[in-house]
């Protein structure tokens, strides 16, 4: 497979005529991607990203996937207004498990190798940390227009924020890489990288970034902390009707990124239906997608309720707090996000919208329980 095989989708390649004289070296280059445990879960976004490493093994080079569970204790500000919370050591490790098996539904796991980067990130002694930061000046990091957005506006910047784009860095001279790849959001990032390692002695790496695909909302990129993206583990009918709810603005880059036919449907309905068969068949099989249809338009279009609706028990105490029910057993993210939705009218109970939240527990027994358009669930007493 030549350069331009494997760099069509890129937006920025650097440099090129690196890249053309490492694929004329011949050997398996190491493709280096890392990801943050920050969720279990890849949404479509990121398997967009896979798709081009799936891309590289098929040309018979190696990927390298850097599990950050040492990185994600300190967040990537990559984009950020504010520092990210620091998630438990267990919800890490949990979430990076979970995270490196859904990524070999893409990727060739004989071709892979998954690594962690507390494996030498743990190891660093604090003379270590002090000569990678020697790698780097204070003004260069300013540079970045989330930290000078931030430092000009006197916002916080934790010493530990300065210090992620130098762990992802020291991933990239510890696995010795070839070529790095990310979203167009990881560009500091990435050459970060490339200056690191020939400090350390190592060739510098090639650097290529692709296109974020914009989330649910229709605004801002896919992301889980955002809450606007689709799991690739997604239930089929959950994954159908998240598509079909993207504005129509949304839809040209997701044909592009996730279908790739230069061709499309001119209805804007007709089109996301389209859309939304695609992805569901990506990941589900053929065999779902009338499953998932079926649903979204007994469910959406026709305001019935599903055929088969998950049963839960009803918890103990009275009242029930809703917030937390929705949270435990709809999977509604957050109870902030939960209240937001009783807020708005989003939450009904036999039909007829809640707005309190705490609820009397007869109110509920047997009762059949909607969080937005798609979420079910009928609880039954003990």
């Amino acid at each position: 497979m030549s350069a331009g095989d494997l760099t069509r989708h890129a937006v920025e390649v650097l440099p090129h005529e690196e890249l053309e004289r490492k694929l004329k070296l011949g050997r398996p280059l190491r493709v280096k991607l890392g990801i943050d445990a920050t969720s279990p879960d890849i949404h479509l976004g990121f398997a967009y990203v896979l798709d081009r490493l799936a891309e590289f093994q098929r040309a018979g080079h190696v990927v390298v996937l850097i599990v950050g569970d040492y990185t994600a204790r300190i967040g990537d500000p990559s984009g950020r207004s504010e520092e990210r919370p620091v998630l438990p050591d267990e919800v890490i490790d949990a979430n990076a498990r979970e995270f490196a098996e859904q990524a070999f539904r893409v990727l060739d796991r004989e071709q892979t190798e998954i690594r962690f980067n507390g494996e030498w990130l743990g190891k660093l002694s604090y003379a270590d940390v002090v000569r990678l930061a020697r790698t780097i000046t204070v003004a260069r990091i300013l540079e970045r227009n989330d930290f000078a957005e931030r430092f000009a506006g006197h916002e916080p910047i934790s010493i530990s924020e300065l210090l992620y784009p130098l762990m992802q860095a020291y991933d990239s001279v510890a696995i010795e890489a070839d070529i790095e790849i990310g979203g167009t959001d990881q560009l500091y990032n990435l050459l970060t990288g490339r200056d690191v390692m020939a400090d350390y002695g190592l060739e510098p790496q090639v650097v290529m970034t692709y296109p974020l695909l914009v989330g649910l909302d229709g605004e801002e990129k896919m992301s889980k902390s955002r809450g606007n993206y689709i799991g690739i583990n997604d239930a089929p009918e959950e994954m159908f009707g998240k598509t079909m709810s993207i504005p129509d603005s949304a839809l040209p880059q997701w044909w592009e990124m996730l279908v790739g036919d230069p061709t499309h449907p001119d209805d804007p309905m007709q089109w996301k239906l389209e859309l939304a068969r695609g992805i569901v068949a990506r990941w589900h099989g053929y065999a779902a997608v009338s499953a998932g249809e079926d649903h979204f338009t007994r469910v959406v279009r026709e305001h019935q309720p599903p055929e088969a609706v998950p049963e839960a028990l009803l918890p103990e105490g009275d009242p029930v707090h809703l917030p937390a029910l929705l949270v435990e057993h709809l999977g509604v993210p957050s109870t902030s996000e939960a209240r937001r939705l009783i807020a708005q009218g989003g939450v009904k109970i036999d039909g007829r919208p809640v707005t309190e939240l705490d609820v009397p527990r007869t109110d509920l027994a047997g009762a059949l329980i909607q969080a937005g358009k798609r979420r079910f669930m009928r609880l039954r007493a003990a």
